[in-house]
């Protein structure tokens, strides 16, 4: 598809006028910390806003409508256990972090257990971004080779490019207020793009609830007491878990707190950006599942959308001037797809059919591109900061100057994106963004969490201790995540995303029983 000028010219000043704004904050990064913490400069509602933009990215757009598209809003209850989450960390960790004064969320694991428990908690974190920021990039490139046709390989690359440039340029003060940019077009992006959706189906809105009502596309998914399946309970206790993780352990958070000017508005921040989440996470499912009911309606785009899907992931594997091979090839494998086979691929086919009005589909991608960008950016801030703080200021340079210091951000942040873009293009041809993520996190994250609430509440654990239970951790995490591949005796009775959830209770349990066995025999 070739878009219209207008839409083309929509994106480019979108781009161009955020990289700019981004760029401009380059002056007031004077120091390592300005480019870090911007500390005490923004204030509280700014900062709530910045987590609402990381919160959303281009998973948000494409991955949790593809869910409600795919299945059902069973996803959605990982963003009600938000409200839990903040409770705690609001309370406990925000005054932990700030009354510490460390930068980095990892000093204290060094005090804590050794030097060894920081590298592992840094190792982990850093894979964690990577990961995140190939699934964000992943999913603008889908929006973008739905709608243009660009080859996906070119779209990552641009973007990776992109969202370091200004992220180089204007560091963490640059990033949140950017976010609060971002936000809006992002919110507005979805908005026009439901009413859109609801405009232009057979039969109107009644007609689209009424399918997805039909087909439970408002499901919460089962309620039954069963961890052997993505349940209502088993998604609500990692979303619980996954939740305390990043808002009390994942450096992209803590490393805000330190922007606010006390501990009221750092608190205030988190409550107004995660509880911000909630509804607008709750528009992008409804809008997946109005898609879906917009496809049901008409069964020819349906078709079209998993012919067009088979054609992308066919290209280079069959010879395409064998045509009669080519084309029983295409209709054998449109056949077997299912709803949930191509409901990543939906919202951008859905995009790219000609159905959205001059300059909407400019908006749109703008708001796609302005999600992923909001959050890539302080994925890149925070993964160098990590780098300088943790590595090169431990082990190579402790006494690094600081103008050294600013130079040292920058070229770690363009590594990091270049990394990150890297795993981004190993990536193309996941079926859904959002298990991919959710998958990585639990794999690395998960044993992080655990080791962290060990050090927190036992006050009694040690550094044998804490070696002992992370390295059960990991095994209980890899047992759970691999299973399927395991003989089946030895498969696991609980669902992967059970993962950080049983690794961090056995951690936990395993520590305070250690503890106190070992403190009774001396």
């Amino acid at each position: 598809m070739n878009l219209p000028l207008v839409d083309l010219a929509i994106i480019a000043v979108s781009i161009i006028g955020i990289v700019i704004f981004g760029g401009s904050f380059v002056r007031k990064n004077r120091s390592s910390n300005d480019f870090m913490i911007a500390k005490n400069f923004v204030p509280g509602w700014v900062i709530g806003l910045s987590y609402l933009g990381t919160y959303l990215s281009s998973n948000t757009f494409i991955g949790v409508a593809g869910m409600a598209f795919g299945a059902n809003w069973n996803y959605f209850v990982f963003s009600m256990a938000i409200p839990v989450a903040i409770l705690i960390c609001s309370k406990y960790f925000i005054p932990f972090y700030r009354n510490g004064g460390e930068i980095s969320a990892y000093t204290h694991m060094e005090k804590r257990f050794g030097a060894w428990a920081r590298v592992y908690c840094v190792i982990c974190y850093l894979l964690i971004q990577f990961s995140r920021i190939a699934t964000i990039t992943l999913g603008v490139a889908l929006a973008l080779n739905g709608l243009t046709g660009w080859s996906m390989a070119s779209i990552i690359l641009v973007s990776g490019v992109l969202i370091a440039l200004y992220t180089v340029m204007g560091g963490m003060k640059a990033i949140i207020w950017t976010e609060v940019i971002q936000t809006a077009i992002i919110f507005l992006g979805a908005v026009l793009l439901l009413v859109v959706i609801l405009v232009d189906i057979p039969g109107g809105a009644d007609n689209a609830f009424k399918i997805a009502s039909e087909n439970s596309k408002f499901s919460f998914g089962s309620f039954k007491l069963s961890f052997s399946e993505p349940t209502f309970w088993v998604v609500f206790l990692y979303g619980l878990f996954m939740n305390i993780k990043a808002f009390g352990f994942d450096q992209t958070y803590v490393q805000r707190y330190h922007t606010a000017k006390s501990d009221k508005e750092a608190r205030k921040s988190l409550w107004f950006g995660g509880m911000l989440y909630v509804p607008v996470s709750a528009l992008f499912f409804f809008i997946g599942s109005m898609l879906f009911s917009y496809y049901q309606a008409q069964p020819e785009l349906l078709n079209d959308l998993k012919h067009k899907s088979v054609i992308t992931e066919m290209k280079g594997q069959v010879k395409v001037d064998d045509g009669a091979t080519f084309d029983a090839t295409v209709n054998e494998k449109v056949a077997s797809l299912t709803i949930p086979d191509v409901a990543d691929q939906a919202l951008p086919h859905f995009m790219g059919s000609g159905k959205l009005p001059v300059g909407a589909a400019g908006f749109i991608i703008a708001a796609i591109i302005a999600a992923a960008m909001s959050t890539l950016s302080v994925c890149l801030n925070s993964s160098s900061t990590v780098f300088y703080e943790d590595i090169y200021k431990r082990y190579i340079r402790p006494k690094a100057t600081d103008k050294e210091g600013l130079a040292v951000l920058r070229i770690a942040t363009v590594l990091v994106g270049a990394i990150g873009t890297g795993f981004a293009l190993s990536m193309v041809g996941i079926q859904s963004i959002l298990a991919a993520w959710w998958q990585l996190t639990g794999i690395f994250g998960g044993a992080m969490l655990g080791l962290f609430l060990l050090g927190f509440i036992v006050k009694k654990a040690d550094k044998v201790t804490a070696i002992i239970s992370v390295a059960i951790g990991v095994l209980v995490i890899l047992w759970i995540t691999f299973s399927s591949k395991l003989p089946e005796y030895l498969q696991s009775p609980f669902h992967t995303y059970m993962s950080v959830v049983i690794s961090t209770l056995t951690m936990f349990l395993i520590g305070l029983a250690i503890s106190k066995f070992r403190n009774r025999n001396t």
